[in-house]
């Protein structure tokens, strides 16, 4: 008989609602996969107590009988550990924050929770979402569930292992240049990074404030879709947050385009530098596409290679202003301070509460913003920044989507690329371009090669959800590479 936790969320609420006894079986049995493949995969940070939790179906089961109604009702949701919870500890994976337990939900919380989901612990991360292997933690390193040797990507790894993996249904991630997309393409799950400001970042422990989303991660088209509209939509606590109220993508769900759909390529991003996987699946992918009917056109975007350096400049520039505030008093780790002087307070507490990526980066972003170099890396980044969008803007004049590969390559074992900075940012090459520009973006399973998940990235323009969800959901149809299984949990 088919596990509950391998069904999807719709078709679990559903059963729920007609027997409400099930949804203490269903946790059980997450609970059981966890302390199966746990201790290898190392996906959470914090996990809530299995009596917690059934504590909280417990009183979830009274409301039922009041006429509660919620589309997560019962679901097992993993939240990436920069995302705040009440009264569950708050790490972002830094030994700065080890201690924190926040006295209030971030909003996407709030909304998961008000429609019957459980928070049932906080994922593995790179620090302070500073990485793309979750190697950069401060705990441990999260390990992909297809192959034990190999790292789930970054930084929202432990999300996307936890998904994979089935020690949830779903998780929320955080995307700053590619954190929820690496991972998702890493492990065969399916991540959005949605337009700038359509999901609230109340309560989002912040990196880089102009360039990060919170965003879903799942199993399949149908599951990311449904988070997708609960945690959607204006709220007044984020003043980057969009006036917008309708968040019902689930009508996108369909088979046929909603459009004469058209496709480009740039063609930049398939050039060099992509590994013969990922360019096998990616053609595989734009095959599938074109015996679809959709056209599919290369175009050139020369500009594409400064996304980068630019996306470096300002992330770290950002990043030094915000980690100003850990200093050991006002906020994060504290020492005694005696007699001591603030500098040599300051000084102690970052050097032990900061790891070595988070202290580079700050760095580098406090090098940019001073006064003799500010001209000459910010303000230029910024306005590569604006060069960047108009590009962008030109191509969606005239077509619908962008396709390009998520990463350039599959995903490498533990400790390649760790040791070599330049080799770890060049695995964001081409998913810091919608943070860039802040569009919305999606990866998808494109193929298995050689026993590893490849994905698949497509781009729209902005509040462009809807139609990507369609065009992700004909190609999961016409592929069939929903709720991959990996060999860990056969």
């Amino acid at each position: 008989m088919k596990k509950l936790i391998e069904n999807n969320i719709t078709y679990l609420v559903e059963q729920f609602y007609s027997n409400p006894s099930l949804i203490e079986e269903y946790i059980h049995e997450v609970y059981e996969v966890i302390g199966k493949v746990e201790d290898r995969v190392k996906s959470y940070i914090t996990l809530r107590p299995l009596e917690d939790v059934l504590d909280e179906f417990r009183k979830l089961r009274d409301r039922i009988k009041y006429g509660f109604k919620g589309r997560l009702l019962g679901i097992a949701v993993a939240v990436k550990d920069c995302i705040v919870t009440r009264g569950i500890r708050t790490t972002c994976a830094s030994r700065m924050l080890q201690d924190f337990i926040p006295p209030y939900n971030a909003t996407v919380v709030e909304r998961i929770i008000n429609e019957g989901g459980i928070i049932i612990g906080k994922t593995n991360m790179d620090e302070f979402a500073m990485g793309s292997t979750t190697e950069n933690s401060a705990f441990y390193v999260t390990r992909n569930p297809w192959d034990l040797s190999r790292v789930a990507g970054g930084s929202s790894g432990g999300s996307a292992a936890a998904v994979s993996s089935r020690e949830a249904s779903i998780a929320l991630g955080s995307d700053t240049g590619g954190s929820i997309r690496t991972p998702a393409s890493y492990t065969g799950t399916v991540g959005m990074k949605p337009t700038y400001g359509l999901v609230s970042r109340y309560g989002l422990i912040a990196y880089a404030n102009s360039l990060e989303q919170i965003g879903p991660i799942a199993r399949n088209l149908s599951d990311l879709t449904l988070m997708l509209s609960i945690i959607s939509g204006h709220d007044p606590k984020d003043s980057t947050s969009l006036k917008i109220y309708d968040t019902n993508y689930d009508r996108y769900l369909s088979k046929a385009p909603l459009k004469n759909y058209k496709i480009a390529v740039i063609k930049e991003c398939i050039e060099q530098g992509v590994d013969r996987a990922v360019m096998q699946a990616f053609n595989r992918a734009i095959s599938r596409f074109e015996s679809e009917g959709l056209e599919v056109t290369e175009v050139s975007m020369p500009l594409i290679k400064y996304g980068l350096p630019a996306y470096y400049i300002i992330a770290d520039a950002e990043a030094s202003s915000n980690l100003a505030r850990y200093d050991g008093i006002r906020y994060g780790y504290h020492v005694g301070v005696g007699e001591r002087s603030y500098d040599d307070v300051y000084s102690e507490v970052r050097s032990y509460g900061f790891g070595l990526e988070v202290k580079r980066r700050i760095l580098l972003g406090t090098f940019v913003l001073s006064a003799g170099y500010y001209d000459q890396y910010y303000l230029k980044a910024l306005k590569v920044r604006r060069l960047l969008r108009n590009e962008f803007v030109r191509i969606f004049n005239r077509y619908d989507f962008i396709a390009i590969p998520t990463t350039p390559t599959p995903p490498p074992k533990v400790g390649e690329a760790i040791d070599d900075p330049l080799k770890l940012y060049l695995m964001d090459i081409y998913t810091v371009l919608a943070n860039l520009v802040g569009i919305p973006a999606i990866s998808i399973p494109a193929d298995i090669v050689d026993g590893l998940p490849i994905g698949i990235q497509i781009l729209g323009p902005e509040l462009s959800e809807g139609y990507l969800i369609n065009i992700a959901y004909i190609y999961e149809e016409i592929s069939k590479l929903r709720d991959l299984t990996p060999p860990l949990v056969v």
